[in-house]
């Protein structure tokens, strides 16, 4: 395509402006000409052909003579020998005005993510306010750019990309010129995430293809049930931008299958009742889809956009996707500012009015005026709150480093995004100089400084709370990792013991040497399994000594289900020999149990728990490691004749960091008022906690009660039975093993 010709320059600018200033526009597209001389852009083009393209795009938003002078001549203070006076010689002073905004902002490198970066935001700003003139054309300017931006070195061409999807695009939206600032998301997108972009692309032509018709048809029929009622509307139908539909799978982490509304349809009418009358008939015809009806024209968003949202279930089952608008709220959506900066009653020559009712402009200003008091560029971020970047919040590091994280994003995010190993050892978190939960949402200015400790590992519950990927991914692999050297170091335990029962020393060179006939690649992938209870440790000690005898076993039925320990061992009659330790007596080489850690490898029977003072049991599970049973819990027989499953353990509790752990009672109570309450009361005065509570009546005069508890210890557990029991309401209480 060649370059824009003059006339035809002046030409689109007289087809919405017949007053227009043709000398004017002839005299700058001459001047810029000459300026520019044989300078050439990337692609090889004259370099004049960009301005003209800025001012091309300029005049399908319809603005004034002036902002188009501008475009045609904002380079060439900047790169050429052209002069600011020079321009106000020729032009005047508004164009030169806008020149130099122009040229400011064009040495801003918006790109620096230091604390300069408040700075710039800050220029930008300023420049911008004085004439909002200088941000239209700026984003023409960043359209072409984009526009053109496969000519530009793959290095620069990324980052150039981040700051229009950072920076530029939010700037169109805040401004409520939609398509500008989708078509600025589109092609950022494009080079961002060339794959996500293809493939969503690819996806969307085929769902086009096949449901095409469909879209045909919902026009026509919206067409004419609005039609017979009277109403004069211009239905069109449309599918979505690739970006818009990537960013929802992304926000709500949704398949491409699972997203309803990939077609949206604009119905375009006079007045603004009609709006409504079209409402009521959509909603009549098909079902409207509950939570999505939103009413921008009682309520503009801030940035002036109105119009009437709703989605409905349309033939096919497809979802289709409405707005309702009027042709005056339509061209305000697309061009958003830039709809009002035209002229007063049409005459040539004045400045340009903003109209009082663009609260998008009211925005500007007010950030604005908060620049002028904001001393330093974070303050100033911190002042204007960056409203201007709703989806966004920027916070820094104590030196000064500005991370940008999503809105809702927390100390956790913020850790991530400085380094995996601040996130993967952070323990607390000071905003503002003031310790805050981990959990807090981060605001726009906020200073973040994380507190770590070696050797933590993130708890896996962070991952459903954190907003950005990188830290949703770095805590599922540090989460398990640490699972991992877990069930590893239960594993080694289970082993060293095996071992040391058939008086042999476990080492990990003995194990290497058997990796191949256990069929695993390392130690510590053995370990695991034996911690996880996929593999016994009585096929390790065979595989590491093939000659060994095998132990002999006693019939289980000699077990002494609950008999009384001999010199404070209980002995279990199993061919393991396996031995409880009694709470609170020396040396053994039973596995020490603490209580429900950070994603232990060891639980507690799910029916009825087990607390210190019970003698204990622990039973391997294949996957899910240890379960920990009192040693008179019935469900033990289960297990009767897999000797291998079973494990010597023992308590193991710290007396500096007191834990509470699993029980369940069962009582029976008299159906009379506040005898639910009597028993509660009783628990939470004894320091018990409740986790649950179950209740069935079996006949009018009992209730049976059902309570799961954590307490200390067994002596805990029995003062709290024991108190229940004095209780005339409660006819019996008993604990219940599983």
């Amino acid at each position: 395509m060649g370059m824009m010709r003059q006339y035809e320059l002046v030409d689109r600018v007289r087809s919405y402006n017949p007053n227009t200033d043709e000398d004017l526009l002839n005299r700058a597209y001459v001047y810029a000409m000459r300026a520019h001389g044989t300078q050439k852009r990337a692609s090889g083009d004259p370099f004049f052909a960009h301005p003209l393209e800025v001012a091309a795009i300029l005049t399908d938003l319809k603005l004034d003579d002036a902002t188009i002078v501008a475009a045609v001549l904002h380079d060439t203070v900047e790169d050429t020998a052209a002069t600011l006076e020079e321009i106000e010689s020729f032009f005047g002073a508004e164009i030169r005005r806008l020149v130099d905004g122009l040229t400011k902002i064009k040495k801003l490198d918006l790109v620096s993510k230091k604390a300069a970066q408040g700075e710039n935001f800050r220029k930008l700003l300023l420049a911008i306010v004085d004439d909002i003139r200088v941000l239209l054309v700026k984003l023409a300017d960043r359209l072409h750019n984009m526009r053109t931006l496969h000519f530009v070195l793959p290095e620069k061409r990324l980052r150039i990309a981040e700051e229009t999807l950072e920076i530029y695009a939010p700037l169109a939206g805040r401004m409520g010129m939609q398509e500008l600032r989708e078509e600025l998301e589109e092609l950022a997108f494009r080079h961002i995430k060339p794959e996500a972009h293809e493939t969503v692309t690819k996806r969307l032509e085929e769902v086009t293809e096949r449901e095409g018709k469909v879209i045909g048809a919902i026009e026509l029929d919206l067409r004419e049930k609005l039609a017979a009622s009277g109403i004069a509307a211009d239905v069109s139908g449309r599918r979505k931008r690739p970006y818009s539909i990537w960013k929802k799978m992304e926000r709500k982490s949704v398949s491409f299958e699972q997203l309803s509304d990939i077609f949206g349809f604009r119905v375009i009418v006079e007045e603004p009742q009609d709006c409504y009358r079209v409402l009521g008939i959509v909603h009549m015809t098909w079902p409207m889809v509950p939570g999505r009806y939103k009413d921008y024209i009682s309520t503009p968003k801030q940035n002036d956009y109105r119009s009437i949202h709703t989605t409905v279930v349309g033939p096919g089952h497809s979802r289709v996707e409405l707005q309702i608008r009027t042709d005056a709220m339509d061209r305000i959506a697309e061009f958003g500012i830039a709809a009002h900066a035209h002229y007063k009653d049409g005459r040539p020559g004045e400045p340009i009015q903003l109209a009082d009712e663009s609260r998008a402009y009211q925005w500007l200003r007010r950030t604005v005026d908060l620049l002028a008091e904001g001393d330093s560029p974070e303050e100033f971020l911190e002042h204007t709150k960056l409203e201007l970047f709703h989806d966004q919040v920027f916070c820094f590091t104590p030196k000064g480093r500005l991370i940008a994280l999503p809105r809702g994003a927390t100390p956790i995010d913020f850790a991530y995004a400085v380094h995996t190993d601040v996130g993967n050892s952070a323990v607390g978190a000071k905003i503002n100089g003031r310790i805050a939960p981990l959990l807090t949402e981060l605001q726009n200015g906020d200073e973040v400084e994380i507190t770590r400790a070696e050797g933590q590992a993130p708890p896996a519950a962070w991952e459903a709370l954190v907003v950005t990927g990188k830290a949703r991914a770095a805590i599922r692999r540090a989460t398990r990792t640490a699972v991992r050297r877990q069930y590893a170091g239960l594993g080694r335990q289970i082993l060293e013991r095996a071992f040391s029962r058939v008086e042999r020393v476990f080492s990990d060179d003995k194990l290497k040497a058997a990796l191949k006939r256990l069929a695993r690649n390392t130690v510590d992938d053995v370990l695991a399994a034996v911690g996880r209870g996929e593999m016994y440790s009585g096929d390790v000690l065979r595989a590491v000594y093939p000659d060994l005898e095998p132990e002999k076993r006693t019939p289980a039925e000699s077990r002494p289900n609950g008999a009384a320990p001999g010199k404070g061992w209980f002995e279990l009659g199993k061919g393991d020999n396996l031995k409880f330790k009694l709470p609170g007596e020396p040396g053994t080489d039973a596995i020490p149990i603490r209580g429900l850690g950070r994603d232990l490898p060891v639980r507690f029977s799910p029916d009825g728990g087990a607390v210190p003072g019970d003698r204990i049991v622990g039973i391997m599970s294949p996957g899910e490691g240890v379960t920990i049973y009192p040693i008179q819990s019935p469900a033990l027989a289960a297990f009767d004749n897999e000797p291998d499953r079973w494990l010597d353990v023992r308590w193991d509790l710290d007396d500096k960091a007191p834990q509470r752990f699993p029980a369940r009672i069962a009582l029976k109570s008299l159906n009379e008022p506040g005898s639910l309450a009597q028993v509660t009361t009783t628990i939470a005065e004894h320091d018990g906690n409740i986790d649950s509570v179950h209740m069935h009546r079996p006949n009018p005069d009992f209730t049976d009660v059902t309570i799961d508890l954590s307490v200390w210890d067994l002596k805990h557990l029995s003062a709290i039975i024991s108190e229940l029991r004095e209780k005339r309401q409660i006819s019996r209480v008993d604990r219940v093993l599983g």
